[in-house]
């Protein structure tokens, strides 16, 4: 079976260490704060907000305080609160060792495209630009097809780019990959998802 939406988190959530200070992107990486556990992680949101807590249990939601997304999320005793110029003076600065950001597309060369539909209506590219120039490992957390199917891991991306050559790790509901000097390799598969069917549903190239 391959990973759900919060099997792919908690796999995400894997990846930090002790002490870093880290930005989650909406969608599947907002639920990484949900099992961070007793690591000593700083989750900074670039709307002004440096230790963000877990989502908050129903009936306890606060709507001043949100996320980037716009998700209200909660406090913890050390959080501070600036605006948004300091917030991307942090993410600019290089002071954010990781992004964990979703994605449309990605490819073998690590370029991410994650903020726009050429037709579509879209908001703004938002802080997904700085961040991926800025902070220090980009980790993309995504589904490996899209809704019809087809293959979001690509050997050249077709959609406008955010960042090139920016992305080093991609966790999605198929397994980890891992962006290497010609091609991906396959750090992790999900439990019941086999190589083959890694590289079929793969339009990038296996190393």
């Amino acid at each position: 079976m391959p990973w759900d939406r919060n099997q792919m988190a908690e796999r995400a959530a894997q990846e930090l260490e002790d002490g870093m200070y880290v930005n989650l992107g909406i969608g599947i990486p907002t639920l990484v704060a949900n099992y961070v556990g007793d690591k000593d992680i700083t989750l900074q949101s670039e709307n002004g907000m440096l230790g963000m807590g877990p989502f908050p249990y129903e009936g306890e939601e606060d709507p001043d305080l949100i996320n980037a997304g716009k998700q209200t999320i909660t406090e913890l005793a050390r959080t501070s609160y600036f605006d948004s110029a300091t917030s991307f003076g942090m993410i600019r600065g290089g002071k954010i060792a990781a992004a964990i950001l979703g994605a449309m597309e990605v490819s073998e060369k690590g370029d991410l495209a994650n903020w726009m539909i050429p037709g579509k209506l879209v908001k703004g590219m938002g802080g997904a630009m700085d961040l991926v120039a800025g902070v220090g490992r980009v980790i993309v957390v995504m589904d490996h097809t899209n809704k019809h199917g087809e293959t979001k891991v690509l050997k050249e991306c077709t959609l406008p780019l955010t960042g090139k050559g920016v992305v080093d790790l991609i966790i999605t509901n198929f397994g980890v990959l891992e962006v290497a000097h010609k091609g991906l390799h396959i750090l992790e598969l999900a439990p019941g998802v086999t190589r083959e069917e890694m590289i079929a549903a793969t339009g990038a190239t296996i190393v």
